[in-house]
């Protein structure tokens, strides 16, 4: 029983340590993608450790252990960190060179 709360619990902290990289590579107002990218940097590498800790966790409560790659909490991480990623160079894209063209063209 204590195996199973602990693993709900890594659990949450892995899918809060991925919404916190969410908040800091696209919720962060003023900042540029390169501070942005920097911030999250940092929040990649924290939400991997807990996300890993969680899978080891949740890998430990199986008659045969598998691949900690793959547990739900490091799955959820890779697919996270890959929609991410995709939605982070696309902003990056839409930043550099459509937003410009957008302000050009407003009435002053």
């Amino acid at each position: 029983m204590l195996l199973e709360i602990g693993k709900a619990l890594s659990f949450f902290m892995s899918i809060l340590s991925l919404c916190a990289l969410l908040e800091s590579a696209f919720m962060m107002p003023g900042a540029r993608w390169d501070e942005r990218l920097v911030a999250s940097l940092l929040r990649i590498a924290l939400a991997a450790c807990v996300c890993f800790a969680s899978g080891l966790l949740f890998r430990s409560g199986e008659p045969e252990p598998a691949s900690v790659t793959s547990t739900l909490p490091v799955r959820l991480f890779f697919w996270a960190l890959t929609g991410m990623s995709l939605l982070f160079l696309l902003s990056w894209y839409l930043e550099e060179y459509y937003v410009p063209l957008i302000w050009r063209n407003q009435p002053h």
